[in-house]
């Protein structure tokens, strides 16, 4: 082939190639069309590990469709109060929220299955249902009849059973305590005589310091170090029994969900579970070094008795049993669950719980 023949056909070639790419062009962009978003958060950026979750979220998306899906993230309070950021993704104020569903269970209980109620399952446990037990579609069938679709955006893990001025022994101890203590978990202590309070983060230190409280639950060690609690209520109470896996939940406004090209929607549910995984991971990173600064600075920990703990359980069970009594779709949902939770922890018995306990016991001995 002479120079002339090739060139001539190269550039055939070439017009060819652009042809294609003029005629691919429109097809890209219409699969990928420019969307902007706003998400409500309900947490403050000071609490970096939970808040940050939608941020992680937001860029994954970002990323993956050359900055045509933006989410732009507003934390708690910038565009609506924290505890109404689903309730404003459900309106179509905004877009989405990333939030714990069980801030809204006063409209409804079933709202917290999908987050954590006393006794339910740990992290682990919580994302094998959902993720592989339907508990995903379940929630989605409750959350269809408030205008949003949700996916699992975050996990703290079990979390801690909070701050005590003084030592809790007995469930006698537990009458007339007065605690800061969210929603749900509020209602099951107070069938044992606690007197659940209801105060915002910034109010929960000078009320503790002042006494008018007695004891407040937070999350964990990373974020309650942040807040100072053990230098007015030492006692630091293990385990958080009402939030064994807490799940913080991206939701959509259903509309705007079902509106999207099927190419973000699956983006979508991937980097939401991307974020769920990574919030988790965080966690299990940032608490022990937090643990082990709170006691060095005086944080006393204490395990509830299993006295306490088994009042509780029973005492879950009787609420449990009086909404199923009224409540079908949350009777569905906890069904769901407690079946699943009964052979998860079956299993959890044998090869975890062994290997974990013999790890701990050689922590112990100063052997790791």
């Amino acid at each position: 082939m002479d120079r002339r023949t090739f060139f001539r056909k190269a550039g055939a070639a070439g017009a060819g190639a652009a042809a294609a790419t003029a005629l691919a062009a429109p097809a890209i962009a219409q699969s990928n069309p420019k969307i902007s978003w706003r998400l409500a958060s309900a947490f403050p950026k000071s609490l970096d590990t939970i808040y940050g979750g939608a941020e992680v979220f937001s860029k994954m998306l970002s990323e993956a469709t050359d900055g045509n899906f933006q989410i732009q993230v507003f934390a708690a309070g910038e565009l609506v109060p924290g505890l109404q950021a689903a309730d404003a993704a459900g309106a179509g104020t905004v877009e989405a929220a990333h939030t714990v569903a069980y801030y809204s269970w006063g409209k409804d209980p079933t709202y917290a299955l999908g987050a954590a109620v006393p006794f339910a399952l740990n992290a682990r446990g919580m994302n094998a249902w959902q993720y592989h037990g339907g508990g995903i579609d379940l929630f989605n069938e409750f959350l269809a009849t408030q205008n949003l679709f949700g996916l699992p955006g975050g996990n703290t893990g079990v979390q801690m059973g909070g701050w005590f001025r003084k030592e809790i022994n007995t469930v006698a101890d537990l009458n007339g305590l007065k605690m800061r203590i969210g929603g749900f978990a509020g209602k099951i202590v107070e069938k044992l005589g606690v007197v659940p309070q209801q105060l915002a983060g910034g109010d929960v230190y000078p009320a503790l310091e002042k006494g008018t409280i007695d004891a407040a639950e937070w999350v964990g060690p990373y974020d309650d170090e942040k807040l100072g609690f053990h230098k007015v209520a030492p006692y630091y109470y293990y385990p958080g029994f009402w939030e064994g896996g807490p799940t913080v939940h991206l939701m959509f406004n259903k509309g705007k969900y079902e509106e999207l090209p099927a190419a973000y929607k699956s983006l979508l549910h991937t980097a939401a579970q991307a974020t769920d995984a990574d919030m988790l991971q965080k966690y299990d990173y940032v608490n022990p070094a937090a643990i082990k600064r709170l006691v060095g600075a005086g944080a006393q920990l204490r395990p509830f008795s299993q006295e306490i703990l088994a009042a509780c359980f029973d005492k879950s069970n009787e609420v449990y049993a009086e909404i199923m009594a009224t409540n079908a779709p949350f009777k569905k949902i906890w069904e769901s669950i407690v079946a699943f939770r009964k052979d998860y922890y079956l299993n959890m018995q044998i090869a975890e719980y062994n290997y974990d306990t013999f790890m701990m016991l050689q922590q112990r001995a100063g052997k790791l």
